[in-house]
C-alpha cells in the first residue's frame, strides 16, 4: 500500500509518498481486527484542513495525533475485507469512510461505524468530495443555525467545498443565500449551488452590495476568512442574526507552502473579540465549528451522513465540481488550494 506521510510540519515537500508491504503489522492488509472493514481506496478527499496540518497549524492534529501524520478525513472506495462482528457490509461494496486523519492511503482499515454504503447516483470522485464538506455544513445549518423559511444568509468563499455546501443546505431549507466569491469564474459555480444573489469581490466592494441585497442585515453568515472580514460580518447581521466561524484563511500564505509568521501574529492580534454585553444588547450570536474536534461524538456525526446520504440518493443534493490529481501529486493540489483560485472540491485518486 501506498500512503502519504508528514514526518514534521513543513511545505510541500514536507509530503513524503511511502511504499508499505501490505502484511505489515498494524498496516491494513492484514485481517480485520474485529468490528473493522478494509477498504482498497480509489479517491480520497483534499480539504483545506489537510493544508493546515501539513503547515503544523491544525490543532487538533497535534493534540489528536501528533507528527509523524497521514493527512486526510474521507475517502471512497471498496470493501476488501471485514471483521467479525461486522453487519451490513461484505466485500465488494461501495463505500464512504470518515477517518480522523489518515486517509491520504491507498489502503484502509477503520472501525465499522465510519464506513457507510455510496449512493449509486455518485462516482468515486464525487463520493470522497462529499463527506468532510457537507458534514461541516449540515453540523452549522442543523445543529447551530436551525434555519427558518425565508431568512436571509451570506456565505463567504460560496464556490468553495464548504461554502458551495452551505448554499445547496440553504437552498433546501428555503432560505434565500447571498454568495460572495473570489473572481468571475467563480460565479456560475456560486449560483449553480443555490446563490440566489453572488457577489464577486474581485470585482466590487462586497458590503455595499451585501447592504443593497439584504438593508436589514443577515439571519445568518458563515465565515472561514478570519481577520479580513469577521468584523464585518458580525456588522451586517440582522437582530437575533448568527455568525458562524469555521476557518481562517485569510490568516494564511496563497503562495510558498509555509506560513508567514509575523503576519499570522499581526492578523491574531488584529482579529475582533466579540463582547458579550454588546452581543446581549443586539441579540447577535456568534458560533465556530471544527469538525475534527467533533468526531467523539459519533452517534450525531453519523446522523448528519445519513441525513446527507438520503438527498444524495434522491438527487435533492448534488456533489460539488472535482478536479482529480494522482496521489504522487499531492503537493499540486495543495498548491492549487492554497492559491484560492480553485472551485468546488479536490480530490487524490491513488
Amino acid at each position: 500500500m501506498r500512503r502519504i506521510v508528514i514526518d514534521r510540519p513543513g511545505g510541500y515537500e514536507a509530503l513524503r509518498l511511502v511504499e508499505f508491504p501490505d502484511a505489515d503489522p498494524g498496516q491494513p492488509g492484514a485481517s480485520p481486527a474485529a468490528g473493522e472493514v478494509e477498504v482498497e481506496v480509489e479517491a480520497i478527499g483534499v480539504n483545506y484542513a489537510d493544508v493546515i496540518v501539513r503547515m503544523g497549524l491544525y490543532a487538533s492534529a497535534r493534540e489528536l495525533h501528533g507528527y509523524p501524520i497521514t493527512p486526510g478525513f474521507e475517502a471512497a472506495g471498496r470493501v476488501t475485507a471485514i471483521g467479525a462482528g461486522v453487519t451490513g457490509l461484505a466485500p465488494g461494496d461501495r463505500v464512504i469512510v470518515l477517518t480522523l486523519f489518515g486517509a491520504y492511503a491507498s489502503r484502509l482499515r477503520v472501525p465499522a461505524g465510519r464506513v457507510f454504503a455510496c449512493p449509486a447516483r455518485l462516482d468515486a470522485a464525487q463520493a470522497a468530495a462529499v463527506p468532510t464538506v457537507f458534514l461541516t455544513a449540515w453540523f452549522m445549518v442543523h445543529q447551530q443555525v436551525h434555519p427558518r423559511a425565508g431568512e436571509r444568509w451570506l456565505v463567504h468563499s460560496a464556490a468553495g467545498g464548504v461554502g458551495g455546501a452551505l448554499a445547496q443546505l440553504g437552498r433546501l431549507a428555503g432560505a434565500e443565500v447571498t454568495g460572495v466569491v473570489g473572481g468571475p469564474h467563480k460565479i456560475e459555480v456560486a449560483r449553480a449551488a443555490g446563490c440566489a444573489h453572488v457577489i464577486d469581490k474581485s470585482a466590487q466592494a462586497p458590503w455595499p452590495q451585501a447592504e443593497r441585497i439584504a438593508a436589514g442585515g443577515y439571519d445568518a453568515i458563515y465565515d472561514a476568512n478570519g481577520v479580513s472580514t469577521l468584523g464585518a460580518s458580525y456588522a451586517h447581521l440582522a437582530p437575533m442574526g448568527k455568525l458562524v466561524v469555521y476557518g481562517f484563511a485569510s490568516m494564511l500564505p496563497k503562495t510558498g507552502g509555509r506560513p508567514n509568521w509575523p503576519k499570522l501574529a499581526w492578523d491574531w492580534l488584529r482579529t475582533p473579540r466579540f463582547n458579550p454585553l454588546r452581543m446581549t444588547q443586539e441579540n447577535r450570536s456568534v458560533m465556530a465549528c471544527n469538525l475534527s474536534f467533533l468526531s467523539a461524538n459519533a452517534e450525531r456525526l453519523a446522523e448528519g451522513v445519513h441525513w446527507l446520504l438520503a438527498r444524495f440518493a434522491s438527487g435533492e443534493l448534488a456533489p460539488p465540481p472535482v478536479r482529480c490529481y494522482p496521489l504522487a501529486q499531492v503537493a499540486d493540489a495543495h498548491r492549487d488550494l492554497e492559491s484560492g483560485a480553485t472551485t468546488g472540491k479536490l480530490v487524490l485518486l491513488p
